[in-house]
């Protein structure tokens, strides 16, 4: 039985973060709404309470009876968690006189405590709340304090419930991962058993149990998650997967036939399908970002349903979801108003009727590229930058056509080229050309040019959610600029962009 950790989430920003951390300790943990709260046995070691963007003194504050596992699973709240333990045993929480925010250093650690053990004095803190823990009841000791905060920490007497007002999941708390440490090995005694080899051989069986010797058609992108997703059913039902890689017409130059035949070197049964036309056809005229998924998306159904008949009895569609995606379905407050289109191959399963088979479901995606290193996947698939799912469509700010897409292939091609050979494409997190619907004047030899803009981005990131632009070397920029100037017809500009996110996203649709 595969022990785990319940974190449960009060619609913190931080939530997420708290898992990758738990994780990162070897530890299996599994998020759920506080208002969702799972069927609890012998499998499950603790709970972790989250921060929220409530305050506790809200009449609508999100409410959960933890005294209920007193004496049955320890129990950490974080921030909000802390505070409403404090509040519903008596204490008093206020709003603070100034809002406690950044890092603080603690002035008083109770070291004998298990759970501050090796947290040293003066150690590091991040805070993030307007609320303070005024008062503490009776029953509760005060562990850890800064200079402003008293009961930075603190444990109910004699039992295994603890609470902090910082956040040891940011890396800003220099000793937070010692702080889960202790929490999760010396205090729940979980065993840290939680690899990708573990992974890898438990999915593995629990997928041939599952499926049998039922079909299997899963719709390839190139991407990470749906590459390690098919390497794992692929180990658990060999030729019984059925992999099919469309060819949208917005893929990077070369791009289709690269990754598949780095598809069939893994021994994958995949079928290509070039679609290209379709695509531009049902992308004529529309300039809209949105209009366009959804055009993208209508077609994909299309072709992906056309190709899966051609495979008999099909019973299962495989899916590259991962766990941020699960978590985004049953959150808090329900799915996201505004999804964007074409989402992986959302809309398939009511489509085509099969049932879904999710083997990445449980992971975020720095353990599914693990999983995927100990899978023995290519290094080169498993580092990919992030791609957009209606891939150069929207790198084009205007309405989509064959000529625009080959010259933002070409622009991009260079681009990624350079990035490689100086070392920097693995020093970023995405990186990519955008074709901007803009014609500016230029010269070149002794005649006068009015052709397009491209604009070239680079971030770094750890997840995506926040990003900051890359700083790469003007001399770089100047050769990328220059060889895209001189190589491709049609441009005679390049710009780079400086924007974080926020205010700025990512991509520019």
């Amino acid at each position: 039985m595969q022990e785990k950790i319940l974190i449960l989430d009060f619609g913190s920003q931080y939530t997420q973060l708290i898992a990758r951390r738990v994780r990162e300790l070897n530890v299996y943990c599994e998020i759920h709404p506080f208002n969702h709260i799972p069927s609890l046995d012998a499998s499950f070691k603790g709970i972790i309470l989250s921060g929220s963007p409530y305050s506790v003194r809200q009449e609508d504050a999100p409410q959960v009876d933890f005294k209920q596992w007193d004496g049955i699973y320890p129990v950490l709240g974080v921030c909000y968690g802390a505070q409403y333990m404090a509040q519903q045993s008596g204490g008093e929480v206020l709003a603070s006189s100034t809002r406690e925010y950044g890092r603080v250093h603690l002035d008083f650690v109770n070291e004998a405590n298990p759970l501050l053990k090796n947290i040293p004095l003066n150690s590091q803190v991040w805070m993030s709340h307007s609320d303070t823990i005024a008062t503490i009841p009776a029953d509760f000791d005060i562990i850890a304090s800064t200079d402003t905060v008293k009961a930075a920490a603190f444990q109910v007497k004699n039992k295994k419930l603890w609470g902090i007002q910082f956040h040891p999941e940011v890396t800003h708390s220099t000793d937070g991962k010692q702080l889960l440490q202790n929490f999760l090995v010396d205090i729940c005694g979980c065993s840290q058993n939680w690899t990708a080899d573990s992974f890898i051989e438990t999915t593995i069986d629990a997928l041939r149990q599952k499926l049998g010797d039922d079909k299997v058609v899963l719709g390839l992108s190139g991407g990470v998650d749906s590459t390690v997703a098919a390497v794992l059913l692929h180990q658990a039902i060999g030729k019984n997967l059925h992999c099919i890689f469309v060819d949208n017409g917005l893929l990077r130059k070369d791009e289709f036939q690269q990754v598949l035949d780095s598809y069939q070197h893994m021994g994958l049964n995949i079928k290509g399908v070039d679609a290209k036309n379709r695509f531009y056809t049902a992308l004529a005229g529309i300039k809209d970002p949105e209009l366009k998924r959804k055009a993208i998306g209508r077609v994909f159904i299309e072709v992906f349903d056309d190709a899966a008949h051609e495979v008999q009895d099909v019973k299962w569609l495989g899916q590259g979801t991962i766990y941020p995606d699960v978590i985004e379905s049953v959150s808090v407050k329900g799915p996201s108003a505004t999804i964007k289109s074409h989402h992986n191959v959302g809309g398939l399963p009511d489509f085509m009727k099969l049932q879904v088979v999710e083997p990445l479901n449980t992971l975020f995606k720095d353990e599914v590229r693990r999983v995927g290193k100990a899978l023995g996947i290519d290094a080169a698939l498993l580092g990919r930058h992030p791609f957009p799912g209606p891939g150069l469509a929207i790198r084009i700010l205007e309405d989509v056509t064959p000529e625009k897409v080959a010259i933002l292939q070409e622009a991009d091609a260079i681009y990624i080229h350079h990035l490689k050979a100086a070392g920097w494409y693995d020093k970023v997190w995405q990186a990519g050309a955008i074709f901007l619907p803009v014609q500016s004047v230029g010269v070149m030899g002794d005649e006068r040019t009015y052709e397009h803009v491209i604009c070239l981005r680079a971030v770094g990131s750890v997840d995506g959610m926040t990003a900051d632009w890359s700083h790469i070397p003007y001399e770089l920029l100047a050769k990328i600029s220059n060889e895209i100037i001189n190589n491709v017809k049609g441009i005679n500009r390049v710009v780079y962009d400086i924007s974080s996110k926020p205010p700025a996203t990512i991509e520019w649709e």
